[in-house]
C-alpha cells in the first residue's frame, strides 16, 4: 500500500512533500508518543505515527531512515517542524484520529507493526 493510498483512506491533510506520496511503500508502521521508544525499537523504512510535532520528529526520522510521519489527534507541527521536512523530502499527514484507531485502521489494510518485541535492557 502506498502512502498516497493511506493519506486518502484516512482522510489526511497532506503538509508537506505531496509529490512523494504514491512512490512511499508502506508495509510497517510504528506509533509512538516517546522518541526514546522510537530510536529503540522502530525499524527503518517503517512509517511513524505520532501526536509530538516538535522539529525532534524530523530529525528522528532522518536519523532512522523513516519515510514518512502520520500525526494523529489533529495535532498539528510546528511550521518549523514543517518547513524542515520539507527541505528534506519527508511527507508529513495530518489525520483528526486517535492513534489507536488509526493502528487499527492501518493493520486492516495489511500494514503491520515495525516492533518485533525485542527488549532495549537485555
Amino acid at each position: 500500500m502506498t502512502l498516497d493510498d493511506i493519506a486518502k483512506s484516512l482522510n489526511g491533510k497532506i503538509l508537506c512533500c505531496e509529490e512523494k506520496l504514491s512512490s512511499i511503500t508502506v508495509e510497517k508502521a510504528f506509533a509512538s508518543d516517546l522518541m526514546s521508544d522510537v530510536l529503540a525499537f522502530c525499524k527503518p523504512g517503517a512509517l511513524l505515527i505520532t501526536g509530538l510535532t516538535n522539529v525532534q520528529i524530523v530529525r528522528t526520522v532522518q536519523m532512522l531512515d523513516i519515510p514518512a510521519v502520520l500525526f494523529v489527534r489533529g495535532k498539528v507541527p510546528l511550521d518549523e517542524t514543517v518547513n524542515l521536512a520539507r527541505d528534506s523530502g519527508i511527507p508529513l499527514v495530518l489525520l483528526g484520529t486517535a492513534m489507536f484507531g488509526t493502528c487499527g485502521e492501518l493493520y486492516a489494510k495489511g500494514v503491520l507493526s515495525s516492533f518485533d518485541g525485542g527488549n532495549p535492557n537485555e
